[in-house]
């Protein structure tokens, strides 16, 4: 599995939706699929799956909304 669907797959287990897969360009804040707590969830689960830290001070809601997005900033950061 390429990265990018390893990134979709957590992102799917954290958010309990497997709607992310297969509408990557969904904002996941905008519709409800994922609140502050997910997204520390998600944090940690980047952490723990791809040794990336994403520190929750660099977190910015508007350049992590949808999965693309995330994907792009964690390519970034690895």
């Amino acid at each position: 599995m390429d990265f990018n669907q390893e990134v979709l797959s957590v992102i799917a287990e954290v958010c309990q939706d497997d709607i992310v897969k297969e509408n990557p360009d969904i904002d996941i804040f905008e519709e409800g699929i994922l609140d502050s707590f997910g997204t520390v969830e998600l944090l940690l689960a980047f952490e723990n799956h791809f040794n990336i830290t994403v520190p929750i001070t660099e977190f910015d809601r508007d350049a992590w909304n949808t999965p693309n997005q995330i994907i792009k900033q964690l390519n970034e950061l690895r």
